[in-house]
């Protein structure tokens, strides 16, 4: 390695640190949250990205509306169909969100988006980054929210992600030195950390969660993870009422497969890589990826979308149809609860728990040996009209 390769290497790291540095400013400078009950008009963005995106986002989209029509009738929701985050049309632009497509979901308050595709190795496509990590870095949508619960097994959890940070903030900006060394990094800030650990206790402390965990690698991360976990616990000293405990990633991964320990946790507080791994472990005690929502918030803006990726091999091999929506559904449900129509999310969740466990009178296998998507959102409005009826 010589001096010169050495030197690019710094000047880069000079660059990450500067914008991230400006990145800290914006924060603070941020307002509060909206307040969506002040607002003559709530928009709903509806994005169906790749792969099976635009099938279950289809089939969500109508839940929705089903749900918002008097909202519609009255003007005070508008749907808006925003297209443009196909892997075609990122890489037509080179660019994770096209900036035209960018600019129509800003107009947007609250947007439903499908799963998009992201370029890896040996893929056909160009290195471009994640449009999820584009879309919540430029949104600011800095807490990844994901609940799952299985009754049966004692499994009542809700995960805060911090959403902006972490592995994935500069995931795209790794310095490859040489031939002989590449270099990512992990970003932190004390910003960062203390708005979605703010989030998390004040859920705990909404919904009578008796207990927040803080997970982290800090006995070896030390620094970043590290400086996680210490702001975390300060927050939550203003918390008497809730017990805050802390465990490493590994030993809670392998808590949540232990019958007696799992039913002790209920609010989780984590880094963005931990929290994108462990949600989807967490999920399978619901019945996999396919049943389990997310929320993406921020102060300005929220997007849902399932936690699962774009199966593209379903529609190569034509099967799209067949599709799984019951992640999104899920995702409907915090959309909902979010926007203050709590009334309608307890009812598309009661639809959901019938639909899928208690009664499943259709069977979603990914293939046409079971239901397909538009099928099984039919099947979803007709048991609320059943409920609602009763």
């Amino acid at each position: 390695m010589n001096e010169a390769q050495i030197k690019e290497a710094c000047e880069k790291f000079e660059s990450l640190v500067r914008c991230q540095l400006e990145r800290v400013e914006e924060i603070n400078a941020a307002t509060d949250f909206v307040d969506y009950a002040a607002l003559d008009r709530l928009i709903i963005g509806v994005c169906g990205g790749d792969g099976i995106g635009p099938v279950i986002t289809e089939e969500s989209a109508k839940v929705l509306k089903y749900l918002l029509q008097e909202d519609v009738a009255a003007g005070k929701v508008e749907f808006r169909t925003i297209d443009g985050l196909t892997i075609e049309n990122r890489v037509a632009h080179n660019q994770p969100i096209p900036d035209d497509v960018l600019a129509e979901l800003k107009k947007c308050h609250i947007i439903l988006k499908g799963p998009t595709t992201t370029p890896q190795a040996g893929d056909p496509w160009p290195n471009i980054e994640s449009a999820n990590v584009k879309m919540r870095k430029e949104l600011d949508l800095f807490a990844n929210v994901r609940p799952v619960k299985v009754e049966s097994e004692g499994i009542d959890w809700c995960f805060f992600r911090e959403n902006t940070e972490g592995a994935y903030a500069v995931g795209s900006k790794g310095i490859q030195v040489s031939d002989e060394l590449a270099l990512d990094f992990v970003v932190q800030t004390r910003e960062g950390t203390e708005r979605i650990a703010k989030l998390a206790y004040e859920y705990a402390r909404n919904n009578g969660k008796g207990r927040v965990s803080v997970i982290t690698k800090a006995n070896v991360i030390k620094t970043t993870d590290g400086n996680f976990l210490r702001i975390c616990k300060e927050i939550g000293k203003a918390y008497p009422e809730i017990t805050t405990d802390e465990w490493y990633i590994d030993i809670c991964t392998a808590k949540l497969i232990d019958p007696k320990r799992r039913r002790d946790f209920r609010v989780f507080i984590l880094p963005n890589l931990y929290g994108d791994i462990i949600t989807d472990e967490a999920a399978e005690f619901q019945g996999g990826v396919g049943t389990a929502g997310s929320a993406n918030i921020g102060k300005r803006y929220a997007m849902f979308e399932a936690i699962h990726g774009s199966a593209p091999r379903m529609v190569r091999e034509g099967r799209a149809q067949y599709a799984d929506p019951c992640s999104m559904l899920r995702a409907c449900v915090l959309l909902l609860s979010h926007i203050g129509r709590q009334d309608k999310a307890l009812l598309l969740e009661q639809a959901l728990d019938i639909c899928m466990f208690k009664e499943a009178k259709l069977k979603i296998t990914g293939r046409d040996s079971g239901a397909t998507a538009a099928a099984f959102g039919q099947y979803v409005m007709e048991t609320m009209q059943r409920i609602a009826a009763a």
